[in-house]
């Protein structure tokens, strides 16, 4: 047993492993740099990219087991033209990434001072009773409108394209934003925590072929956004004045409250994953 500890302690020491203050130093940037590069993979589309560069890799290793020799040579000759590809495609959010830590203040990204990211909570039951309140008094006076939502992955790049308002949310403000001739009214509204942090902001649309050709720009739009995000996004209809939810690739047309509010409070809580979930089953992308 003394041999063992004796062995342990040799092996371990900071003396062998000739470890000092820089190293340890390093450690902690290199693990502060990793840290923040899996957030930012995590909050932006670069996470649903991330999932395919992993597939391809466990392919590869799966052919490296089984001995595919020709999918070995596939890969490894193909590895350099990846390379390329991965650049080219992320791009975007390498860019929107260095923009943000020359925006971004060093000591306040190490030790957050920030007590609203200690809430269980993305946003209050004030902002939940805002929205339904407002998505339905806009659908009885038959006034288009787009509330998206946003949890997880950040929508800077669709808020950049809109007006900044940075207002608290509130049911009477997003009514009047979505008033018919009015400077706002055009585009989406996106709500972050309680927060109306942009107006007129541009969504993809779907090119879901499966959608039923009766629905608009505003449903596509809607459905759009969400297969691209992990947003929510509630739809009131010009045409028929019912509300409907896209989220996760899904879109679900003429809820009403008390299943908007049962949805509102499920995505409220941050540890919820909603593209692992479906709202409701039956018929989809109906006209709304």
């Amino acid at each position: 047993m003394n041999v063992i500890t004796q062995w342990l302690t040799d092996t371990f020491s900071l003396a062998r492993l000739n470890i000092g203050w820089n190293d340890i130093i390093e450690i902690f940037v290199f693990a502060f740099l990793l840290y923040h590069i899996i957030v930012w993979i995590q909050r932006t589309k670069a996470w649903v990219l991330l999932k395919g560069v992993l597939t391809v890799g466990i392919l590869y290793v799966a052919a490296q087991i089984f001995q595919m020799n020709n999918l070995i040579w596939l890969f490894e000759n193909s590895f350099s033209m990846l390379i390329i590809v991965l650049v080219i495609v992320f791009q975007p959010e390498f860019r929107k990434a260095l923009e943000q830590l020359g925006n971004q203040k060093v000591i306040s990204g190490i030790v957050p001072f920030d007590n609203s990211k200690d809430k269980q909570e993305r946003f209050s039951e004030e902002t939940i009773n805002a929205i339904i309140d407002a998505s339905f008094d806009l659908g009885r006076a038959k006034t288009g409108a787009l509330i998206v939502i946003e949890q997880n992955i950040l929508l800077n790049e669709y808020i950049d394209t809109g007006i900044i308002l940075n207002a608290k949310v509130s049911a009477p403000l997003l009514v009047q934003i979505f008033e018919h001739n009015t400077p706002l009214h055009d585009g989406a509204v996106v709500i972050r925590g309680d927060q109306i942090i942009a107006a007129t902001c541009y969504l993809p649309l779907s090119d879901n072929m499966h959608i039923s050709k009766e629905l608009g720009t505003r449903h596509r739009a809607g459905l759009g956004i969400s297969e691209v995000t992990d947003s929510i996004t509630v739809i009131a209809s010009e045409e028929t004045g019912n509300v409907s939810i896209a989220i996760g690739g899904e879109l679900f047309h003429n809820v009403d409250r008390d299943k908007l509010r049962a949805k509102l409070n499920f995505i409220q809580k941050k540890d919820i994953d909603v593209k692992r979930f479906r709202l409701w089953k039956g018929k989809r992308w109906k006209k709304a």
